[in-house]
């Protein structure tokens, strides 16, 4: 599976945990930055690994920034994006399987690097269920106009 990861200072160090995890575990990760721990504007970095995941770059996003919640925000304008911040494992599973989030945001000053690690293995196994969820989805989708 190709992911596509991003965050911004905040998130920073977070991502190269998760990096390397996703990496060791077979992944294909495209790191679309920063490159560096220096302030930079995160949604310049949710816009990137947006269009990657709404361009078939990436089958999914991982975004990372001090809460997560500007990053999620920031990725949901973009049309085709269904990102979910996610603080415990059964919205992890539950973003995916009910609403076949294609975007995990976490939060890095809200959990630590264990519990991130959790949660993205979560999300990234599980599968959307598909059946009554999927009228859902399109109706979710329906909105962006």
């Amino acid at each position: 599976m190709k992911i596509a990861i991003g965050s911004d200072h905040g998130g920073f160090e977070l991502k190269a945990y998760l990096k390397s995890m996703l990496v060791e575990k077979g992944y294909q990760v495209t790191d679309f930055g920063p490159d560096t721990s220096d302030s930079v504007d995160y949604p310049v970095y949710a816009k990137k690994v947006a269009a990657a995941v709404v361009a078939g770059e990436a089958e999914r996003g991982i975004l990372l920034c001090g809460t997560g919640i500007g990053m999620s925000i920031a990725a949901n304008k973009i049309n085709g994006i269904r990102a979910s911040l996610v603080h415990d494992s059964f919205s992890a599973h539950a973003t995916r399987e009910h609403n076949d989030a294609n975007i995990l945001c976490l939060g890095a000053r809200v959990i630590g690097v264990e519990l991130a690690k959790e949660l993205t293995n979560i999300w990234l196994q599980t599968e959307f269920q598909g059946g009554r969820h999927a009228k859902r989805v399109a109706q979710m989708m329906e909105l962006e106009g």
